[in-house]
């Protein structure tokens, strides 16, 4: 990595900036708490950009970018953070999109993690989805959740990620961590090779198609516990998305399926930490007991809301439960609105 990129990227970090933007002629620019800064350094022209961006890629790499005009990849940045970078073309030139993952994942009580997690994680078998927009902080969450069972028992995991972002060392379990176009051609093969290699925990980076969604139901069915993602917003809308990618007249099947298999769903938002420069999750969380399963079963995730509201005493809460709580608790300034995340 060219110097100049590196300390960019290293003060970003010492930021706590969560995003870096590059692009051809123009000066970076930093996400810090969801507002965009610009840098107060010279624009960078595109011949020194392009130097400096396309000087990250391997071999093979390089062959996709010149074939695709983008490429994704994630690199470490000494020992202080991991970088997911996406590189490509536009209009005006070049351009780079970097999040920063720190390099120690943080644990479920870091991240003020409801205990009901720890109970999703103590099941032997099922689904488990974190949802939400893209920078809402899903790889993190699911990332904390494997250190937890990384820290607390011997399991063997899985994971399948485009790109690998948090590095797991193992501690008590065995991790075998695999690249989509590196140590494997895609979601679904993938899926379909490790339901061969005796994992009792599968991730699956994202959940992006009928084929990789199929044998990630299959897999939490047969005695696996599956962790993935879904760019979904809420739970009714996750559910409907997943079964709705399926041809109609398999419908009824998939409901049947993911209703035996779905264990919860945290859908989330990320919001500004009061007195601390930082983020913290908003979660919506549905736990599947035999209401919410009947409801799945019978097409009826409009009812989904009112079991929110009332399965409070079995870990449930709406966005607006979780927006009360971290308010009372002053995690979050008084004069955030809700309507301004969900």
């Amino acid at each position: 990595m060219d110097e100049i990129l590196r300390d960019i990227l290293i003060f970003a970090a010492k930021s706590n900036a969560s995003d870096v933007h590059f692009s051809s002629g123009e000066r970076p620019m930093l996400r810090v708490l969801g507002e965009m800064k610009r840098l107060d350094i010279p624009p960078l022209p595109h011949e020194n950009l392009e130097r400096l961006l396309l000087g990250l890629l391997n071999q093979r790499q390089m062959e996709i970018f010149e074939q695709y005009h983008d490429v994704d990849l994630a690199l470490g940045l000494n020992d202080i953070a991991r970088l997911r970078i996406n590189i490509f073309r536009h209009y005006h030139g070049i351009g780079g999109a970097v999040r920063i993952l720190p390099r120690e994942i943080p644990t479920m009580d870091d991240l003020l993690m409801p205990p009901v997690l720890r109970e999703f994680l103590n099941r032997p078998k099922g689904l488990i989805l974190v949802t939400g927009p893209a920078g809402s902080g899903k790889s993190t969450t699911l990332a904390s959740m494997l250190k937890e069972v990384n820290q607390t028992r011997r399991a063997h995991i899985v994971t399948i990620e485009d790109p690998v972002e948090y590095v797991h060392d193992p501690i008590k379990s065995i991790i075998h961590q695999r690249e989509i176009g590196v140590h494997t051609v895609g979601y679904a093969r993938a899926l379909y090779s490790a339901l061969r290699e005796d994992p009792d925990i599968i991730l699956v980076g994202e959940m992006r198609d009928p084929e990789t969604i199929r044998y990630a139901l299959q897999a939490a069915e047969t005695g696996h516990l599956v962790l993935s993602t879904l760019h979904t917003n809420s739970a009714p809308e996750t559910i409907d998305r997943i079964i709705n990618i399926f041809p109609a007249e398999q419908h009824q099947q998939v409901r049947t399926l993911l209703s035996s298999v779905l264990i919860g769903i945290i859908s989330q938002r990320l919001l500004p930490r009061a007195y601390k420069n930082d983020l913290i999750a908003l979660m919506e969380i549905l736990v599947v007991n035999s209401a919410v399963r009947n409801l799945i079963r019978e097409g009826k995730t409009y009812q989904i809301p009112s079991v929110l509201q009332t399965g409070v005493d079995v870990g449930m809460q709406t966005f607006e439960m979780a927006f009360d709580k971290l308010r009372q608790n002053n995690l979050i300034s008084p004069k955030l609105e809700l309507s301004d995340f969900i």
